[in-house]
């Protein structure tokens, strides 16, 4: 099984939405919005894919200021290609391109809650937000 990563590739809104209704994340996101979803592709500041044979398997998309904390908003593997080390890897190259100097920071979704620490990363108590209000 070969996994080919890239930084910052030429993503389509249509691979994006395809790869996150193959992993759970698809449930939580704006996927039958097609033009929220080009906007969430186009302005994100990292984007790195993993793709098996040419066909997305995994995607991570982050929000960053390059010197001091990197939102990683998406972190999607399709489910069949889970348990495999995707996930980590797809998170180790995000916070390289991101500059390794910054926060990696993401929420975590309700069935992968137990992940993160599982790859070392730390919990944080203290996360507040405003929901978005949708129009």
């Amino acid at each position: 099984m070969k996994i080919e990563y890239a930084v910052s590739p030429e993503l389509t809104p249509e691979e994006f939405i395809s790869v996150l209704k193959r992993s759970t994340l698809g449930e939580r996101r704006p996927v039958d919005d097609v033009a929220r979803m080009t906007h969430m592709v186009a302005n994100a500041g990292v984007i790195v894919t993993a793709r098996h044979e040419g066909l997305l398997v995994g995607v991570s998309r982050a929000i960053t200021d390059f010197v001091y904390c990197t939102y990683l908003s998406d972190l999607a593997v399709d489910v069949s290609w889970q348990r495999h080390g995707i996930g980590q890897e797809l998170i180790r190259r995000t916070h390289q391109a991101a500059g390794l100097a910054t926060r990696l920071i993401l929420i975590a979704a309700p069935a992968a809650r137990t992940y993160y620490p599982h790859i070392g990363m730390i919990p944080h108590d203290s996360c507040w937000m405003i929901d978005s209000v949708e129009p």
